[in-house]
């Protein structure tokens, strides 16, 4: 396999970092060389509140990374959640200019800067415009509108922005990490990349991926996502509220949430019985696995419930493949049913697919993130569309990059 380029992921999470070295093959097959996960410590719901705490989980996360893979790291693609992330949808249109009256790439963009110049807050940073489709003299559904003769053309793109002073922060502690950021992409998209196929985003489809402290989701029709979103719950309200519930520390409620829990109350008999630590307590005591399982569930249909408010706010009527869940948190049993009966929609389950390497730890819902950060950049590579790479001096990675864009595209 001839190397093309070396990409790497950093999802910066609530509960974990983890950081990804991959590269990619001149047929665009990615194989994972290292990964480092550690414990994440400074980050509440998805957003950096202790800088130094931040800046020591990435560090070491990168350091194990390079260690397995003998590979130095020097820039990544890094995901951003928080409930501060939002979406809209907006529509820009223009005169094809030229005397052929054919559409051009700067027809393309001239319209995409129009779109773009919808009023975001000044306290939001923009993180993505994606084309939407083109609409060539009120043809609609073209997805590729270059060279086609036209008079009038509009795009629908869909900007993702999130709060510039958490954006800063989290890129602030990335860099300090000694690591420069090729892109920052939102959590949700990342992990629609790692997990969903062309034909659900086609028909389309909902990603929630579900961690520790948020729900990032991210809703696509034909091809490309329409809302993007991030919910301020998660795993961790689940064990909160366990370890509440049972007068229990919160990682003997992790551990009964993990071995003991499920979403299925119909799996769980009256008579199965479990023994918790108590706090305060010398002796522990034994409890129903019943009434760990009702908090369980009580709390997870409510997340269920307020996932679904979001998506009808979108129109969840335009989501035919239903919803994809993936995420450390969607790993709980039972999960995918009550999902189905409150969203009243298919449900799967899904982990990262599409990677080689050394991914039998990886090819868990709970690396979907960073495993779509790879995904993503390597399809930034293989579009011919060099993020951001121009500018920058051809040291290090990124030299190795421009050669490799240089040999697919001379």
């Amino acid at each position: 396999m001839e190397r093309e380029a070396v990409l790497v992921g950093v999802d910066v999470g609530t509960s974990k970092v983890c950081t990804l070295i991959g590269e990619v093959s001149r047929d665009g097959r990615l194989t994972v060389m290292g990964h480092g996960t550690v414990p994440s410590s400074g980050l509440k719901k998805g957003v950096v509140v202790n800088i130094d705490q931040t800046v020591r989980s990435i560090a070491e996360s990168v350091e194990r990374a390079e260690r397995l893979s003998g590979w130095k790291i020097d820039r990544a693609f890094v995901a951003v959640g928080g409930q501060h992330v939002e979406s809209l949808n907006s529509p820009g249109q223009v005169a094809v200019s030229g005397q052929r009256k054919e559409v051009s790439r700067e027809d393309v963009n001239r319209a995409i800067e129009v779109a773009r110049a919808v009023s975001i807050p000044s306290s939001q940073e923009v993180l993505h415009v994606e084309r939407r489709g083109f609409k060539v003299d009120g043809q609609e559904g073209v997805k590729d509108p270059l060279g086609m003769s036209a008079l009038r053309l509009e795009v629908e793109v869909h900007i993702v922005s999130g709060s510039a002073t958490a954006v800063q922060n989290l890129s602030k502690c990335v860099n300090a990490a000694g690591v420069k950021i090729d892109e920052l992409v939102a959590s949700a998209l990342a992990s629609g990349e790692a997990v969903l196929s062309d034909t659900e985003k086609e028909l389309g489809v909902a990603v929630a991926d579900i961690g520790a402290g948020t729900i990032d989701l991210a809703m696509f029709a034909d091809g490309s996502p329409f809302r993007t979103a991030v919910l301020p719950v998660g795993g961790n309200n689940v064990t909160n509220d366990v370890a509440i519930g049972l007068k229990t520390s919160l990682q003997v409620a992790e551990e009964l949430k993990i071995q003991h829990g499920t979403c299925n109350l119909a799996s769980v008999t009256e008579d199965e019985e479990i023994s918790v630590s108590v706090l305060g307590e010398e002796a522990g005591r034994t409890i129903g696995r019943l009434e760990v399982c009702e908090i369980i569930e009580a709390r997870m249909r409510e997340t269920f419930e307020l996932v679904r408010a979001e998506m009808s706010r979108a129109g969840s009527g335009m989501l035919p493949a239903g919803i994809v869940l993936t995420g450390g948190a969607a790993q709980l049993a039972g999960t995918a049913e009550l999902a189905r009966e409150v969203l009243g929609m298919p449900v799967r389950i899904a982990s990262p697919a599409g990677i080689g390497g050394l991914v039998d730890t990886l090819l868990t819902p709970a690396y979907s993130t960073a495993v779509g950060l790879l995904t993503w950049g390597a399809g930034a590579l293989v579009d011919g569309e060099p993020l951001r790479y121009e500018s920058a001096p051809a040291s290090g990675g990124l030299g190795r990059l421009r050669d490799a864009l240089r040999s697919i595209f001379p």
